[in-house]
């Protein structure tokens, strides 16, 4: 994904706050932050900030986007994974298992990987990330037990997408979803999560869709919730990338 770095770990705010709120509609959904505060500046300690924001896993897609080029997450730290996951009230992973035309896991290990996922009450699709036309979806990974899978495909041209997506229809029977920078791509996927993270971009946030939030595109706790909340609020959903930003933001 050609904007996604995560750049920033500024200073933020060390106060203690809670943050209710509520929207009633065909489900509930609750926002609550709730920040740590923790000790000093000059390797004393560290700021340890948590932000929860679903109560329900029949609520909206709550999605922690996990970008293996910003971080490895494997079966070594894949259960930090999760319980930063849970902690912070994201129902849902999309966790980047193919990159660049390689199947970074075997299937058992995948197999596990959503066994794990699911024993905490997560939804896991298995996130496939294209850089050429050439490159083709690992089918096996469809026996694997995961929710759907996720096609991340920004860089390609359009009739590329558009033959991905369709094997993917045609061979797949759980959820699709595909993560664009596109704001008027014409797919329809189970799920369209929209990269609209960045300044001027909250113009594209609206119901039908999937919005998101980049933590590098954010300047403090503050103004990544106000960001996320405003996301959840006006779409179907919101995605967080990502896994690594969030960890190194300390949020």
């Amino acid at each position: 994904m050609s904007r996604r770095k995560g750049r920033r770990n500024q200073g933020r705010s060390r106060t203690t706050y809670y943050l209710v709120g509520a929207i009633a509609a065909a489900a509930v959904i609750g926002y609550l932050v709730v920040s740590a505060q923790g000790h000093g500046q000059g390797g004393t300690g560290a700021t340890t900030t948590q932000t929860l924001s679903s109560t329900s896993s029949a609520a909206k897609p709550i999605i922690l986007y996990v970008n293996q080029g910003n971080g490895a997450v494997n079966e070594s730290n894949f259960g930090e994974l999760l319980s930063t996951a849970t902690g912070h009230g994201f129902n849902t992973i999309f966790f980047q298992v193919y990159r660049s035309g390689t199947l970074l896991f075997p299937d058992s290990s995948l197999s596990q990987f959503v066994s794990s996922a699911h024993a905490q009450g997560l939804r896991i699709f298995f996130a496939l990330y294209f850089t050429n036309s050439t490159q083709t979806i690992p089918h096996s990974i469809y026996a694997d037990g995961e929710d759907g899978v996720n096609l991340d495909m920004s860089t390609l041209p359009i009739a590329a997408q558009t033959t991905l997506f369709d094997d993917l229809s045609s061979t797949y029977s759980g959820r699709s979803a595909i993560t664009t920078t596109d704001f008027t791509l014409s797919l329809k996927p189970s799920l369209l999560i929209v990269e609209t993270y960045g300044s001027g971009n909250d113009q594209y946030i609206h119901p039908g869709i999937v919005a998101s939030v980049g933590v590098f595109a954010t300047s403090s706790l503050q103004d990544y919730d106000q960001q996320f909340q405003y996301a959840l609020a006006n779409s179907d959903g919101v995605m967080v990338f990502d896994y690594a930003g969030l960890l190194k933001a300390g949020y």
